[in-house]
């Protein structure tokens, strides 16, 4: 029998590969670094000694960072969706990758100060999104593209048909 395939996210960075890892594990719970591959040779991200894959786990899930160059910047085509257990949650990985640089978007979504897209989103918005009553979940989506970080207390009187104070 053939063995299952592994996949692991690459996150490709320009230089800062290493920090962009240690930053990341110290955000969230189940996160450590791996290993470190130190260059071999001179290439376009790295210089001979310095750090050119991180390998890391990030809540329980293996990554990897590589100081790839400058050639390809980071864009939303792809991001890295958290799906938190509550508003608390939501608030404290929000503060942290917005921190220093980081930028809000919108519907959940933000930039981390290294360029990197997340999403961050409490679990209760995707019940509530797939909620059988469609005008109940109609409400919760037109609550939720009007808010750049999710608010859950919002996102219930949506879903309930009240008005949040």
């Amino acid at each position: 029998m053939a063995q299952i395939p592994t996949i692991v996210p690459c996150l490709w960075f320009d230089g800062r590969a290493l920090e962009a890892a240690e930053f990341y594990v110290s955000v969230f719970p189940d996160s450590h670094i791996d290993r470190i591959l130190r260059s071999p040779i001179d290439t376009p991200g790295a210089k001979v000694g310095e750090p050119l894959l991180i390998e890391f786990t990030l809540a329980g899930k293996q990554h990897q960072a590589l100081n790839g160059g400058p050639h390809e910047p980071f864009n939303n085509a792809i991001s890295l969706s958290v799906l938190c257990g509550d508003q608390e949650e939501v608030d404290r990985l929000w503060d942290a990758l917005t921190a220093d640089g980081g930028k809000p978007i919108q519907c959940s979504w933000l930039k981390d100060k290294f360029g990197v897209a997340w999403q961050v989103v409490p679990e209760v918005l995707p019940r509530l999104l797939h909620d059988k009553d469609s005008v109940k979940a109609r409400r919760v989506m037109e609550a939720m593209i009007q808010m750049v970080k999710i608010d859950v207390a919002k996102l219930q009187a949506a879903y309930n048909g009240t008005v949040a104070s």
